[in-house]
């Protein structure tokens, strides 16, 4: 089994200012054949992952669809900042 968190982890890490505020976490999902992972970062690192019209977050979900197929699942990625 793939670990799609550290997947993710691993891809946004140099992209972020702080990484050390950075956070993956995959969360249950309702339909079984879906996996949901939640980017947490701080707001101006959620916007540099989303990136100008959602390109960035796009081409993430791209990559880890790839990464998903072999367990045949649906990936679902949500950004959130981080609430201190």
């Amino acid at each position: 089994m793939v670990e799609l968190e550290k997947v993710l982890l691993n891809l946004v890490t140099p992209m972020v200012e702080e990484a050390n505020s950075l956070d993956v976490r995959q969360m249950p999902s309702l339909n079984e054949n879906e996996i949901i992972l939640y980017v947490y970062a701080k707001s101006e690192d959620v916007a540099r992952l989303i990136g100008r019209q959602g390109s960035m977050a796009s081409a993430l979900r791209q990559m880890m669809s790839i990464a998903s197929r072999i367990e045949d699942k649906k990936i679902t990625i949500k950004f959130e900042t981080l609430t201190l």
